[in-house]
């Protein structure tokens, strides 16, 4: 008589969804939309401060009103997708971006815009808490998955290129208010895309959100936000920036503190225990950081040093947009599950360092096709190469519950690493050009050839630290993630049994 066997039954696949698809479709758009809009405006600034009667000192304030709400917030918006449930926050951000963008292209005064702005900022900080964390948990496949994360990173950063490229169109032909009320048509076609989006039945956080940790860790980010916001028309010895980041350091060091003591923790300590996670957070704010400079520095150098027009200006650009989608969806897809994220981001940071380094070589007899495309390519290829194991990374071994505050975390380090990044950039190029000797074109040259040293030197100790962190390369596996509930160890928190969405 055969002995029944006691093992356990293997675990049932989940059914991936039909819609999944048209649902990564819908979540790029409104990824597309909010780098979009990071971008497009900055090309109407002239135009915008002409109508407005804008000071010198209050038009930063149109791009600064925006990043400091959309940064700041980021923490809160995740929680809140966890409370709520990320399908219905990522309606509600996008219902609230068409009207705030509705309400700053109309805006008749400075003020209205900036307040707009604010707005827009505020809800965009739900669709990008909701976005990564619906793709996500929607792709229970882990080869599907990587696949997706791949192309809706891509899909963000054409978003980048795009509105340099649309920002010139729009503003030469139809003036620069359509710059922002063009956000409206994609955000309502994003939000009747939700109609046939999978519903989201993860598993939501009860409870109430942790208020003192929302103030100090949203207070906290808003001030560094703001003060290297701020560091280029004031310097970084300035009362104001100085105020705003020691404070900020501060509220962040309290924040850290009061996460080990609250009972429902906005951002909980156990998802900062894995080392991973930590270096992918380091990674992507490095490269955030490499990313808005290279923009800074590429925006000078076509439009002063090569005389390209502000359209043309923008179409250079796109290399980087259509090799960093090559490399991410067909190289990294195909790398990641062998080589595992720490090898991948260690050698993608030391590409795109590589690429910098191209840049800093550049001269005013520098041509586009042999000096500045190579750089470009090479920066492009580290991009694609680490984007997709930074992502993973953050992701991985994550509660469903827990997804909206992962995929925030992410967000917000890639927010103040661009915000730090980009100031320590402009600071140390007006300071180089304002020392050097020569004419203001070969001055401004030389301060941002020696000022892209320093996103250089970032992408190296991220790099670094990343290898260091990461822990030892381990194969991913191509199976369907295990669907066995995890326990969490943390005492008085509702994920102790909550499914994981890794499968990594």
């Amino acid at each position: 008589m055969p002995v029944p066997s006691s093992s356990a039954p293997a675990p049932i696949a989940p059914t991936p969804h039909p819609r999944r698809w048209w649902a990564l479709s819908v979540l790029g758009l409104a990824q597309l939309m909010i780098l979009l809009d990071s971008t497009i405006v900055n090309v109407a600034l002239p135009s915008l401060q002409t109508e407005l009667g804008m000071s010198d000192g209050d038009r930063p304030w149109v791009v600064t009103s925006y990043t400091v709400a959309f940064g700041g917030l980021l923490l809160l918006a995740g929680r809140i997708a966890d409370h709520v449930g990320r399908k219905r926050v990522f309606a509600i951000g996008l219902g609230g971006f068409a009207l705030a963008s509705a309400a700053a292209g109309l805006a008749p005064t400075a003020q209205a815009l900036f307040a707009a702005r604010a707005v827009q900022g505020a809800f965009a900080a739900l669709l990008a808490a909701s976005a990564l964390a619906l793709v996500a948990t929607t792709f229970t496949d882990p080869r599907e998955r990587r696949r997706a994360i791949a192309l809706f990173g891509a899909l963000g950063g054409a978003g980048a290129s795009l509105g340099v490229v649309l920002g010139g169109f729009l503003t030469q032909w139809f003036g620069w208010r359509w710059c922002l009320l063009v956000n409206v048509p994609i955000a309502l076609a994003a939000l009747l895309g939700t109609v046939w989006t999978p519903p989201d039945h993860t598993r939501r956080l009860t409870g109430r959100i942790d208020i003192a940790g929302a103030v100090l860790g949203c207070g906290g980010l808003t001030a560094l936000v703001h003060g290297c916001s701020q560091a280029e028309a004031h310097g970084w010895t300035g009362p104001t920036v100085l105020g705003s980041l020691i404070g900020g350091t501060v509220m962040l060091g309290v924040f850290a503190w009061w996460q080990t003591r609250a009972s429902t923790p906005l951002l909980p300590p156990r998802l900062m225990k894995d080392r991973r996670r930590v270096a992918s957070l380091l990674a992507g704010a490095a490269l955030m950081a490499g990313q808005l400079s290279v923009a800074l520095y590429l925006t000078y150098y076509l439009q002063t040093v090569l005389d390209w027009s502000a359209v043309a200006s923008g179409l250079g650009f796109l290399p980087i947009s259509l090799v960093t989608t090559g490399t991410a969806t067909q190289l990294g897809t195909r790398l990641l599950p062998r080589f595992g994220p720490r090898v991948m981001m260690t050698a993608g940071l030391v590409i795109s360092a590589c690429g910098l380094f191209q840049l800093t070589l550049l001269t005013p007899d520098s041509t586009y096709a042999g000096n500045v495309l190579p750089a470009l390519v090479t920066f492009s290829v580290g991009n694609g190469g680490s984007f997709l194991a930074i992502m993973t990374g953050v992701t991985s071994d994550v509660p469903e519950q827990d997804s909206g505050i992962a995929s925030a975390a992410v967000n917000s380090a890639q927010q103040v690493g661009g915000s730090i990044g980009s100031a320590v950039f402009n600071t140390v190029a007006a300071s180089v050009a304002a020392a050097a000797m020569g004419g203001a074109r070969a001055a401004a040259l030389e301060g941002f050839t020696l000022a892209i040293w320093c996103p250089l030197a970032a992408l190296l100790l991220a790099a670094v630290a990343t290898a260091a962190l990461a822990g030892p390369p381990r194969r991913i596996s191509r199976s369907v993630p295990d669907a066995t509930p995890r326990r969490a160890s943390a005492v008085g928190e509702q994920a102790r049994s909550a499914p994981s969405i890794t499968g990594e």
